[in-house]
């Protein structure tokens, strides 16, 4: 478990920094240096491109993750391999030779409302691909259990690249079009970077021999393809209900709280790079025990971190929503609503890595329509009744809902619970936090008062965290902190 621990701490950290940047870059650096209509272009391009990123990828950085620790002869494992460096090839060439004789008849249907979309499809179609193999490449690291740097390279380059790049726009070093393919190079060159590591660790060597288990394989590939367009509606489906029911701009407010509560879900976001490809391991090797261990470990791990942050938020949003607009405070409900259903994310550990790498992997598929579907309901149910609030509620419940079921079925296939007694001595710690500081504060300034309050949680939680030894993991990475003082 060192190695989860060690790996998903400096994940974390890469996590929070790139996250950082990108708050920086959307609040107000594209608000500033570039007019709404290219901003709104920048969001497009990007949004389209993730969209339709699993399609170029074939499923192939999933696939890779499941099944690298099956294949036990260097032959096999090489054929395999190679089989995955160009899978994702034989999706990019048929649409590239579509685009090229349809390119006037698509851009003609997306352009409709928005007549600039027609001037960088090629862009959006140029970044899916640079975003599919920079997530084969990554998958290539993960399971070599080398996940920090590739982590470092998806949450903090690309980033990073795009501040730079406003910074040139604004003090006219690069115009607009100069700026929109540096966006597109930015990406291109986070893609080559990853491959250069990634060969690095293991270089590839091209065997081209038949791959045992090929039906299995493309089949679950294909279906990873599917799971990961239900995961981009399931992201966006309550903000685009929220727009045919309320006025626009409150959705601003609800993005705001979303954002807001999105940093709960960081350590688990880091953590998952690693627990994947163990968990597959396990898996393939059918050690359960070790991966009942795992499921424990890093559920505990994860609630007692993710734990610290929901405290932070919560018991500070009020005096958060002091600083910014007026208006934006009608999301408080919002973003304690959404910062349990992370929380509960957080409490399932290795769930997902298990069902995603386990035989039982068509159910996630099957959940995953009958959530969509679920909160398309609640949504049309709650919205007109509650407005934002209505939204979160109904995320709240899908999603509860959701990973109950998913908890249910990993115990009933691989009689695995992720909870422990220290789950509920932790549980018992947050809700005391709740209850003690909520409707407490100092009589300072909001941003005084946050820090105030803020330090006397953290210093108390995770006092009391360590002192009563509720997490192995934390209790030793807090140990060597110490003993380094």
């Amino acid at each position: 478990m060192g190695i989860v621990a060690s790996q998903s701490v400096k994940n974390i950290v890469s996590t929070y920094l790139g996250f950082f940047i990108g708050a920086i870059n959307t609040l107000f650096l594209y608000t500033k240096f570039m007019s709404d209509e290219y901003y709104g272009m920048v969001g497009y391009m990007l949004s389209l491109a993730y969209v339709i990123m699993p399609v170029m990828a074939f499923g192939v950085h999933n696939t890779i993750v499941k099944f690298y620790s099956s294949f036990k002869t260097r032959v096999s494992l090489n054929s395999f391999l190679t089989l995955m460096l160009f899978l994702p090839i034989t999706v990019i060439i048929p649409l590239t030779v579509l685009g090229i004789f349809s390119y006037d008849t698509i851009s003609g249907f997306l352009s409709q409302e928005n007549s600039i979309i027609k001037n960088y499809l090629w862009h959006t179609f140029i970044i899916a691909v640079a975003l599919a193999y920079f997530e084969v490449f990554f998958a290539w690291a993960k399971v070599q259990m080398q996940t920090v740097f590739g982590n470092f390279m998806k949450e903090v380059f690309h980033r990073v690249g795009a501040m730079v790049l406003l910074f040139l726009l604004h003090f006219e070093v690069i115009d607009i079009e100069q700026f929109m393919q540096g966006i597109v190079l930015v990406y291109i060159l986070r893609m080559l970077v990853m491959k250069i590591y990634a060969f690095t660790i293991k270089w590839p060597v091209l065997t081209f021999r038949k791959v045992n288990n090929l039906s299995n394989i493309l089949k679950y590939s294909f279906l990873i393809i599917i799971a990961g367009s239900i995961a981009t509606v399931l992201l966006d489906v309550d903000k685009v209900m929220l727009g045919q029911y309320i006025p626009i701009e409150e959705i601003a407010y609800y993005n705001v709280a979303i954002f807001i509560a999105a940093v709960i879900a960081v350590p688990q976001r880091s953590m998952h790079q690693i627990l994947l490809p163990l968990s597959a391991k396990y898996i393939n090797e059918k050690d359960i025990k070790s991966l009942d261990d795992l499921s424990k470990r890093s559920s505990l791990t994860l609630f007692v971190v993710s734990g610290l942050i929901f405290l932070l938020i919560v018991l500070n949003i009020k005096q958060l929503y002091h600083i910014i607009p007026e208006e934006f405070s009608d999301a408080l409900f919002v973003v304690i609503i959404i910062s349990l259903a992370k929380l509960y994310d957080a409490l399932l550990g290795s769930n997902n890595a298990i069902l995603f790498n386990s035989d039982y992997y068509r159910m996630v598929l099957v959940l995953g329509v009958i959530l969509v579907v679920l909160m398309v309901l609640l949504n049309v149910i709650f919205i007109p009744l509650l407005g934002i609030n209505g939204a979160a509620l109904a995320t709240f419940l899908a999603m509860f809902l959701y990973n109950t079921i998913k908890l249910l079925f990993v115990y009933k296939k691989f009689r695995i619970l992720p909870f422990t007694a220290n789950t509920l001595k932790t549980g018992l710690v947050i809700v005391s936090g709740v209850l003690l500081f909520y409707f407490w504060d100092f009589n300072f300034h909001p941003i005084v008062n946050i820090g105030l309050k803020s330090t006397l949680i953290g210093v108390g939680y995770i006092y009391v965290i360590h002192k009563f030894k509720l997490s192995e993991n934390i209790s030793s990475l807090l140990d060597r902190f110490i003993k380094l003082k």
